[in-house]
């Protein structure tokens, strides 16, 4: 509770600093925030589960206060910097720019790396969603800079639940302390996403530890100077492995040698051997390390030999998920701008407008800039709000009153989780070129920060996981598993959703193009699910990437509509007009979506119904 009261205390003083300073609406929407938290997904309920009775929505606006201040402080004045001096390789280290370094420390100090962890740990207990929310804020203001810590975390909690007590005792609490620092190393430069082949080797010691030899890529924070360790977690096999993904294990390999009194020893046999130059997050250090150059590599076996895939996938899922909010943060971003932008710049007048000497108008007046905005707008909020769904899911799965209930919300969870990564990597992605485009000649200028939203953004697709992987994992395995029991589970909340919403007459036509598309969807899902169960998985598979498309327009017009019957009820209970403003924004957003987007699905589903070959019958010979 010490924790709890701290924060609290320190939290009323930042408001009131922030509050003098007049915030601007520069990392996220706080309106549309709240309006999230407390209007559709009901944070103040989880108050009444016994993990979080000692917090209200006071302590809640209080840590989301405070993230706010340090994100527009301390975070988003060097993204630009970290951008423009992207990580040095010198003398077989990472130099980075000074900036980084208090950031990361006053994150760390504020106790977000352990925001959800129990206070009697050092934690504040927060719920995950509130966890979510606050760390959204540090995405939006810099994303490159956050990552270090998105990293450590899901390391954190991999140790947590997989590693021994003295691995513990070693690795975890430095890390909680914020001392350590963790990446995830699994990509190899010939087997790419192809987890199966990699080669690198873990030999056993007679201490008990393990000798790692080979090579891995891309791996983000790979090195750099600001924690006093580095614990990499490696995909390795041992000499017995059997072939395939089931012959992966899972080691615990630092930088820098840890003594039995938590004392650093000397440097680990890992090495930098380069850095990567990407065109995006540039002030994340992308590293490729070579594992045992030296023969004396020391490794740690976590949890038992050839189960290490299974393990990584719980920080897998954590990044994947961890990836999603981090495209929406950099839509949101762009959006904002974007609006500010438009709604600052005079150019031109209305078509009906000839005289050339009456004032320009701002060009959030055009009808085509405010389309673009809208678009914008229908992404990146319902993209959000999915996002923060999913971290309320989380939160069910440890803390709702049975097992039954915990293990169905994980069920719904898995489901969901290939589209909260995949969707909005593609579709803010979009949202952040509306946002060059609405600036005209300056958006494609690196004067603005638009472009560089655009750059980092561009690198979503890509991490954790390509759309075709994502796609394969939702059809391939996600809608069927259990018998399908996730899938009826979203039917039935869809189908709920549908129902509420039908008591609102002004919503009909935006719940009838969802429920069309969610019974089409329906019947395509179990022919597909047909051709794999009889043998064609080839066929069945082919158009995967655009089923997930399809799927996850369902999901996020079913998101909207949510918004949609809870922007209805705001609208009835208010005569401010600014409430009102915002709620009719919503529904309009919602109108966006479900009357333009999810009706143009239907072309995809004609698509996936007519097993269409024409991608799968390409041949190598005819490009």
């Amino acid at each position: 509770m010490m924790m709890l009261g701290s924060l609290a205390a320190d939290c009323l003083d930042s408001i009131d600093h922030l509050e003098a300073r007049s915030m601007s609406e520069t990392l996220l929407s706080s309106r549309n925030l709240a309006f999230e938290l407390y209007e559709v997904l009901d944070a103040e309920a989880l108050t009444q589960r016994p993990r979080f009775a000692d917090h209200n929505r006071e302590t809640f606006d209080a840590a989301i206060s405070t993230a706010r201040g340090i994100a527009e402080e301390l975070f988003a004045p060097h993204n630009r910097k970290n951008d423009e001096h992207e990580p040095q390789y010198v003398d077989g280290g990472a130099v980075l720019i000074p900036e980084v370094e208090p950031a990361l420390r006053a994150f760390h100090e504020a106790g977000f790396l352990n925001a959800t962890r129990d206070f009697e740990h050092g934690g504040m207990q927060l719920p995950n969603l509130l966890s979510q929310a606050c760390f959204a804020h540090f995405q939006s203001a810099n994303i490159a800079t956050s990552s270090y810590s998105m990293l450590t975390m899901g390391v954190a909690n991999l140790i947590e639940a997989f590693g021994n007590q003295e691995q513990k005792a070693r690795y975890l609490q430095p890390i909680i302390d914020g001392r350590f620092f963790g990446t995830m190393a699994l990509t190899e430069p010939h087997a790419g996403s192809s987890l199966s082949d990699i080669r690198t080797k873990a030999e056993p010691h007679a201490d008990g530890s393990y000798r790692i030899k080979g090579n891995k890529i891309f791996i983000s924070g790979g090195d750099q100077p600001i924690s006093e360790n580095i614990v990499h977690m490696v995909l390795a096999k041992l000499p017995d492995a059997p072939p395939g993904v089931k012959g992966i294990s899972l080691f615990l390999v630092p930088k820098f040698h840890v003594g039995d009194d938590g004392s650093l020893g000397a440097r680990n046999d890992v090495t930098l051997a380069g850095l990567f130059h990407k065109m995006g997050w540039r002030g994340t250090t992308s590293t490729a390390l070579n594992f045992g150059d030296n023969g004396e590599c020391v490794g740690y076996l976590v949890g038992k030999p050839h189960h290490g895939l299974s393990y990584m996938f719980q920080m897998m899922n954590e990044a994947r998920i961890g990836v999603g909010m981090g495209a929406i943060m950099l839509g949101y971003a762009g959006y904002l701008y974007s609006l500010d932008y438009a709604r600052n710049r005079p150019q031109g007048r209305q078509p009906d407008g000839k005289d050339p000497s009456s004032p320009q108008i701002p060009i959030v007046e055009h009808a085509d800039v405010r389309r673009m905005l809208l678009t914008q707008k229908a992404y990146v909020e319902g993209a959000f709000d999915l996002g923060l769904y999913a971290a309320r899911l989380f939160d069910d799965t440890h803390t709702l009153e049975t097992a039954e209930e915990r293990s169905r919300a994980l069920e719904l969870l898995d489901l969901l989780t290939p589209i909260v990564k995949s969707w909005p990597s593609e579709f803010c992605l979009k949202a952040n070129e509306l946002a060059i485009q609405i600036l005209g000649g300056h958006g494609y200028t690196r004067e603005y920060p638009v472009e560089q939203y655009y750059r980092d953004n561009r690198l979503n697709p890509i991490h954790e996981g390509t759309h075709g992987i994502q796609s394969l994992d939702l059809l391939g395995r996600k809608v069927s598993q259990n018998g399908g029991a996730a899938l009826k589970q979203l039917l039935k909340l869809i189908n709920d959703c549908c129902l509420r919403a039908s008591e609102y007459e002004s919503l009909t036509a935006l719940r009838q193009p969802l429920e069309q598309l969610l019974a089409r969807l329906q019947a395509v899902t179990l022919a597909l699910l047909g051709d794999l169960m009889s043998g064609k998985v080839n066929q069945g598979l082919a158009n995967s990437a655009l089923y997930l498309k399809v799927f996850g327009h369902t999901v996020i017009g079913w998101r909207w509509l949510e918004q949609a019957i809870r922007a209805e009820q705001g609208l009835a209970n208010t005569g401010n007009a600014d409430e009102q403003s915002f709620y009719r924004g919503k529904l309009q957003a919602a109108r966006y979506f479900l009357t333009w987007e999810v009706p143009a699905c239907h072309h995809d589903l004609a698509i996936l119904e007519a097993r269409d070959d024409t991608c799968l019958g390409m041949q190598n010979a005819w490009f």
